[in-house]
């Protein structure tokens, strides 16, 4: 038998149809009955906003590769063009999918609730009257049309606006015009009727809203006195934003990023959204002077930019919402005792949503408050508004400590955020710094120096998600404090890494990208291997993109290791592949939260290696960005994680199996008549603080495979034959 090529474009899955169908599950999500009304809703604004940052990102990525005559193909083989033609076949079906959720189910439901999203001539003309005063006030001053013609070039569309491209006639000359309508940001998307029309006496959980595009509209002619406004189509672009930032050549690296923000609202236009009626004359307008080409247009039958639904969540309607819930405070914290005489004692690890963030919050507050604190040293990446940890750094650096914090400002979409916070911190009198030049720094660090009797002591917290209070309750991640002599020392060269000149390549417990997290984790991988049919691998990753990684995972799989991916995004290894990847499974946990934490589980014969982390498997974060992942060592904390991974593993409910064809199926089609089904992330909410066993055995080690194909056998027998494809 010839050996197999592990490098075949076969056995790969294209990155971006990947990233596609990760969407198609966000957006499964918005047509799951099972979720309250608002929830389906707010899944359809992510799902918007995710493709909006797809086109943004990937979709002008492969454009400039097209437009640069580049024909590198990735590990799959398709090459730019390729994927381009691809990505235009599904998303069309994906926006259809979409706006059918919206007009079909969602909308209705929202109606039967109370919520009604009006369309104008569904309004009465008592309510169009105080419409048109609306306008008058608070629209019409803000608005600024934009004739085309021979005597005014084309004007500019920025990034994600939504405008109105209307037609005009002249009267007097019988001449028509095309004139643009940006619809201001600055107001809302969703204007809410209630309040302009108080006569109509309406039940208290009744709320109006009609889509502010229709209103500007319905009131053109207040723009064009005089002439004859003949139609208006709304119409959307989405620019290139991936900024190239030539670090070597920026004095002020600072000052480059905001440059570059402000260039990214003129980025090449890689796709044209568009209403369906729009006739031919407009759209060729848009399209020759926006220079896109047909494939680039996506024309819809409802409103453009469901992102704006996110309006509607914020509604104050509990009952159409999840139900709140209280995180968990590690024990050991719930006496007042000082955070730091309790981390003397043992480690603090923290399951985030499952458990409350605050302990890191404190942690960093408390230490910019006591007095034997000496320094403290931070990564920030991601902060969103007003941070408490950012407030925390800039009290210690008023109490006289040393404060040193790394400020990414290439976190994309958060780099305003980001350089605003940091200047705020160096007005302070904090030491700020930008990272290193070629290499974002993506692991989340806070490095404590405290002065105790028996001499100088460090504290670290290390996590997989950022200090970011607001997505702590929405993202699952996995944070560990500890006093541990070698990481804090492996945390103090890693920042003298960052903020000074190290070549440092050894490290004592950490395992650090770009230095050797790869050598260490193909390590791993390849220990397994070494054991077959006794190796047992399990990664939770938000993505799984590496070739070198997939490969090294496709041979442990020959070699008989049992090998389960939690891979909740994209994923370009193809499972069950007949002697590559029969010993591999996939699955992806799309639920209420956002599955972020990254763990790594090598069995190692019963003494496994754990390590969690920020870094996914990927080209990007193992090659050109600063990542840490760090050990788990302590008994009770390996067997935490552990139940943990197994509870994802024998999730049911909101999982999705990724099969060798690159397609997902959700593990409710395997369940059995009347099985029910086991939801993961609520248990970790609900059950694992009452204590509540998850009604299975909690073991990630699963039977051999020869085990396993014997049981399928008996299992078959006397099925239908139907059945029996199936599976």
């Amino acid at each position: 038998m010839s050996e197999i090529d592990l490098k075949n474009p076969s056995l790969y899955i294209n990155r971006e149809l990947s990233n596609i169908e990760f969407n198609r599950r966000v957006l499964e999500e918005c047509e799951n009955p099972e979720h309250p009304l608002l929830e389906r809703v707010k899944f359809l604004a992510i799902f918007s906003g995710n493709m909006d940052e797809f086109f943004m990102v990937r979709v002008s990525g492969l454009k400039q590769q097209v437009l640069l005559g580049i024909t590198d193909r990735p590990a799959d083989g398709l090459t730019p063009r390729e994927q381009l033609v691809a990505i235009h076949r599904t998303g069309t079906q994906l926006f259809a999918q979409a706006t059918n959720c919206w007009l079909k189910t969602l909308q209705p439901a929202l109606a039967e609730a109370g919520i009604h999203t009006l369309n104008y001539h569904q309004l009465k003309p008592r309510q169009q009257k105080k419409l048109a005063a609306y306008f008058e006030q608070e629209i019409f001053p803000v608005l600024t049309p934009l004739v085309f013609d021979p005597t005014h070039p084309f004007p500019h569309i920025s990034n994600l606006s939504l405008n109105l491209a209307a037609e005009v006639r002249d009267p007097d000359t019988n001449e028509i015009h095309f004139a643009r309508v940006k619809v201001p940001d600055t107001l809302p998307r969703l204007v809410p009727l209630n309040p302009l029309d108080p006569d109509e006496l309406l039940p208290p959980t009744t709320q109006k809203f009609i889509w502010l595009e229709q209103v500007i509209a319905a009131n053109l002619d207040r723009l064009f006195p005089g002439m004859d406004v003949r139609a208006s189509f709304p119409f959307r672009v989405t620019r290139n934003t991936d900024m190239e930032i030539q670090e070597e050549e920026a004095d002020d690296l600072l000052l480059t990023m905001e440059e570059n923000l402000r260039q990214r609202h003129f980025g090449r236009v890689v796709r044209l959204e568009i209403d369906e009626d729009t006739p031919e004359t407009i759209r060729d307008i848009l399209v020759n002077n926006l220079k896109v080409s047909p494939t680039d247009v996506y024309p819809t039958n409802g409103p453009l930019g469901l992102s704006s639904l996110w309006d509607l969540h914020r509604l104050e309607r509990p009952e159409l919402k999840d139900e709140t819930f209280q995180p968990n405070v590690p024990p050991q914290l719930r006496f007042g005792e000082s955070i730091f005489s309790v981390l003397q004692r043992t480690n603090i690890m923290l399951h985030t949503p499952f458990d409350s963030f605050l302990p890191v919050v404190d942690f960093v507050e408390a230490a910019a408050e006591d007095p034997n604190v000496l320094a403290i040293k931070q990564t920030l990446y991601r902060l969103g508004p007003n941070p408490p940890i950012v407030r925390a750094l800039m009290k210690a650096r008023e109490n006289g400590k040393q404060v040193a914090v790394l400020v990414e400002l290439k976190a994309r979409f958060d780099e305003e955020s980001n350089i605003e916070w940091a200047r705020a911190l160096e007005r302070a009198g904090v030491h700020v710094a930008y990272g290193l030049i070629g290499l974002k720094t993506h692991c989340k660090l806070c490095l404590v120096v405290r002065r105790e009797r028996d001499g100088i002591r460090r504290y670290v917290h290390m996590g997989t998600g950022n200090y970011n209070t607001i997505t702590a309750r929405l993202y699952t991640d996995l944070g560990l404090i500890s006093s541990d002599e070698e990481m804090g020392a492996d945390a103090t060269e890693l920042f003298n890494y960052l903020t000074g000149y190290s070549k440092q390549v050894a490290y004592r417990k950490f395992l650090v990208a770009p230095v050797n997290l790869r050598a260490n984790l193909m390590r791993l991988i390849e220990r397994e291997t070494e054991y077959g049919r006794n190796g047992r691998i399990i990664i939770k990753a938000n993505s799984l993109v590496d070739p070198g990684i997939i490969r090294a995972l496709y041979r442990a799989s020959q070699a008989g290791v049992q090998i389960d991916l939690i891979i909740r995004g994209f994923c370009c290894l193809r499972p069950g592949i007949n002697g590559v990847s029969e010993n591999i499974r996939v699955k992806s946990v799309v639920g209420r939260f956002l599955e972020h934490s990254r763990i790594y589980y090598f069995h190692n014969q019963g003494t496994p290696d754990i390590y969690g982390g920020s870094a996914d498997p990927m080209p990007r974060n193992i090659d050109r960005r600063v990542e840490v992942l760090f050990p788990i060592e302590d008994a009770a904390e390996r067997q935490q994680v552990i139940t943990s991974l197994a509870i994802y593993l024998h999730d049911t409910a909101k999982s999705h199996i990724l099969r060798s064809d690159g397609r997902y199926e959700s593990a409710l089609q395997a369940l059995e008549e009347g099985e029910e089904p086991f939801n993961s992330q609520m248990w970790l909410l609900h059950g694992r603080q009452s204590g509540k066993a998850p009604g299975f055995d909690a073991n990630i080690l699963p039977p051999t495979p020869v085990e396993s194909s014997e049981k399928k056998q008996k299992e078959a027998k006397g099925k239908p034959e139907k059945e029996k494809v199936m599976e």
